[in-house]
């Protein structure tokens, strides 16, 4: 079971931003905070007292970055490599037992979401915990950059990154991953939206 304070909580803003014109995503504003500092507040707000440790990973525009007042740390990984890069630089700098994931460009996740990821961890043989969630209404589709992870995995993932393996579920699969559905009552539909475009952002905004 894991304990209050030993869950670091990662960031991930160092995309391209390609989808949105090659703007940095995380700075971009959601109901006038950037992005990336609205994912902080969420993960600061999170139910179960779970989450010690906030890190952001980002690779351009760091002094912006690092006035939201957390550690700043860019890919180790040359151009851009997705993010599973971002999962490496956040476990290298990881130092409680596991590292919670969550991308800047989903402003609505849910505020249980650690608490509800870390109770796959009951079980001790859970090495990750995965969520899934509807778009639309389509059927439940795993989110993989919305990871809870040991951080005993550093070892794992450096190999299979320096093997060239850059897709997260493909190095997902190779350990004991538990997928936590997000589709109980009163769950927001639009939890786990991403914003791609300018236009997907207001679209947000507005919900």
């Amino acid at each position: 079971m894991i304990q209050s304070s030993e869950i670091t909580a990662l960031v991930l803003a160092g995309g391209r931003g390609s989808r949105m014109g090659g703007v940095d995503k995380g700075l971009q504003k959601f109901r006038d905070t950037p992005m990336a500092l609205n994912a902080l507040l969420r993960l600061q707000l999170q139910a179960g007292d779970l989450i010690g440790d906030l890190m952001v990973n980002a690779n351009r525009n760091l002094a912006a970055y690092e006035a939201f007042g957390h550690p700043v740390w860019p890919d180790s990984l040359p151009d851009y490599a997705g993010p599973l890069a971002g999962f490496l630089t956040g476990l290298a700098h990881c130092e409680t037992p596991y590292l919670l994931t969550v991308p800047c460009d989903t402003p609505l996740f849910p505020l249980d979401l650690a608490q509800r990821l870390a109770a796959a961890f009951d079980d001790p043989s859970t090495e990750i915990a995965m969520v899934s969630a509807r778009e639309g209404d389509a059927d439940l589709r795993t989110q993989p950059v919305f990871c809870l992870l040991r951080a005993d995995l550093l070892p794992s993932l450096t190999a299979f990154t320096q093997a060239g393996g850059r897709k997260i579920d493909r190095w997902t699969e190779q350990h004991r991953t538990v997928v936590v559905p997000f589709n109980q009552p009163g769950d927001d539909p639009q939890a786990f939206f991403n914003a791609n475009t300018l236009a997907e952002l207001q679209s947000l905004e507005g919900g």
